[in-house]
């Protein structure tokens, strides 16, 4: 018969390789990245923005996008006096990401600079940096810890943008889904490391994908707040990459 001591010796053997095996505040970032995504989407949504005073204002939107939502072209359908607008996105790795807005009442093309960046996309508490990717490689990663986030078991990621890299924030910290590899609510700290944006994201799963359904974005500092709902979502439908183009800024959808 064993002795406690012998018990317990091999249980540390046992779980000697787990305490060996630490999963890596990159390796999760980069488990994040690799998730299989649709090839393209295409969705309506509802956006709704706050003020400080409580005063709401309602937009609708149509999305399409593709490459894992680094080409992006969105066409505003109401109110009346949004109705036109047109916004493209098309992210690079090895140069500026593209960026251009139609302005049909100015009948014009305004081409965001990397300097604007930090600028409000259409009144919204997103900013047209909040509306790319983070690139995995200009990062550094720390797993933070552990925590239950509206009944979903998370980890809690820090991403630190490294030397050199110009961002608006100083860092974020993402709690991401376990089970899932999404991310369920990010909080992103300004230059003076306070925080100043908590984003939280609701998904539905389709076809073997998380599709999100709601993006909920809070400007703490401010006091007021962003509502995107998504509705009428469609994945792999074969979009053409020349849909991507400024001239389609000017075409509204069917």
């Amino acid at each position: 018969m064993k002795t406690t001591t012998q018990h317990i010796v091999t249980a540390i053997l046992l779980m000697l390789p787990m305490m060996l095996f630490a999963e890596t505040g990159y390796e999760l970032a980069k488990a994040m990245e690799d998730k299989t995504a649709p090839s393209d989407m295409k969705s309506n949504m509802t956006m709704t923005l706050t003020n400080k005073q409580g005063k709401t204002r309602e937009s609708t939107i149509r999305s399409i996008t593709a490459d894992d939502n680094r080409k992006q072209i969105i066409w505003f359908l109401a109110p009346a006096d949004d109705k036109g607008v047109a916004f493209l996105k098309i992210e690079h790795e090895q140069k500026d990401d593209e960026m251009r807005l139609w302005l049909p009442a100015f009948k014009k093309v305004r081409r965001i600079s990397s300097k604007k960046k930090a600028d409000s996309f259409m009144g919204s508490d997103l900013s047209y940096e909040d509306m790319t990717s983070r690139e995995l490689e200009e990062y550094t990663y720390e797993i933070l810890g552990e925590k239950v986030v509206d009944g979903i078991d998370c980890h809690i990621l820090e991403s630190t943008p490294k030397a050199g890299v110009t961002r608006t924030y100083k860092r974020f910290v993402t709690y991401v889904s376990k089970a899932d590899l999404v991310s369920i609510l990010d909080e992103a700290y300004d230059t003076r490391d306070k925080l100043l944006k908590r984003r939280v994201m609701k998904y539905r799963k389709d076809k073997g994908y998380d599709l999100p359904t709601e993006i909920f974005v809070e400007n703490v500092q401010k006091g007021s707040n962003t509502r995107l709902v998504f509705s009428s979502q469609e994945v792999d439908t074969g979009v053409k990459e020349d849909l991507f183009q400024e001239k389609n800024l000017k075409r509204m959808p069917k």
